[in-house]
């Protein structure tokens, strides 16, 4: 991959100054294109609130090529990094080398498909390294360590911890088990690990934070589009709860 990639550099610049970052996911055109700034018809990591966000993305046209229009239409405001979470077949159906083009010239800064192990990605991690396109895989509880070994090879940008085994969903406690995870994972890598599936609290995102280079938040926000679409004040008062809490969390971990 090619050096500069912001979302390498913001994940790494984070954890030289001791931060952890806070990684919200949305679904590309829900509650519509106008208002969210990806969705697909068989999501098979993703969890009923994110099935339903799809389906009404869909119903609003949203496709791997307005998502891009909507990714360079945010660059021009915007130098935060931005990443596609997404499945092979609509890269493969829009071309391998000219999404990874397309991509980069829109200004996203990495992908995450949910559906491709590393033993079938490397077409993939080489046409988005010749572009500087970061390239995640995920890890679950019950990876070995030689499957994390794998994973970590092909992955740039960070690793995705997932923190319990099903599809993403709202979950009222966090498996006792990530953080030894996030450990054997830190243990083969010096790339940043995030960790999503579950987390819908602030207090979640704080006891994340204590142990993984980013927490990543979903389907909590994705049930409050559903629930409230046009609340965007009570959305982003949410995401503030999580970064205060990352925050808090941040500031015990600093020397002083």
């Amino acid at each position: 991959m090619k050096d500069g990639n912001r979302l390498s550099r913001v994940l790494l610049d984070l954890r030289a100054r001791g931060r952890r970052a806070l990684i919200p996911y949305f679904m590309a055109g829900d509650p519509d294109p106008r208002t969210t700034g990806r969705p697909f018809s068989d999501p098979i990591a993703d969890g009923p609130v994110n099935q339903r966000a799809g389906l009404r993305a869909m119903r609003h046209g949203m496709n791997l090529s307005r998502a891009l229009d909507l990714v360079a239409e945010m660059r021009a405001r915007s130098q935060v990094p931005f990443v596609f979470m997404t499945y092979y077949n609509l890269i493969l159906h829009h071309g391998l080398d000219v999404f990874c083009r397309d991509a980069q010239a829109a200004g996203l800064d990495g992908v995450i498909v949910a559906d491709l192990p590393p033993e079938e990605g490397a077409a993939l991690v080489a046409e988005a390294g010749k572009v500087g396109l970061a390239t995640v895989f995920l890890l679950a509880p019950t990876s070995t360590d030689e499957r994390i070994k794998a994973v970590v090879a092909a992955s740039t940008g960070f690793v995705y911890c997932v923190s319990l085994t099903g599809v993403t969903g709202v979950r009222d406690e966090l498996p006792p088990g990530v953080r030894d995870l996030v450990v054997r994972i830190k243990r083969q890598t010096a790339t940043p690990v995030c960790v999503g599936f579950g987390i819908s609290r602030a207090e979640q995102a704080r006891e994340i934070a204590s142990v993984a280079d980013g927490v990543i938040v979903g389907s909590a926000i994705v049930r409050m589009i559903e629930e409230a679409p046009q609340a965007i004040d009570r959305i982003a008062a949410f995401v503030h709860s999580l970064r205060a809490a990352i925050d808090q969390r941040d500031a015990g971990d600093r020397p002083h």
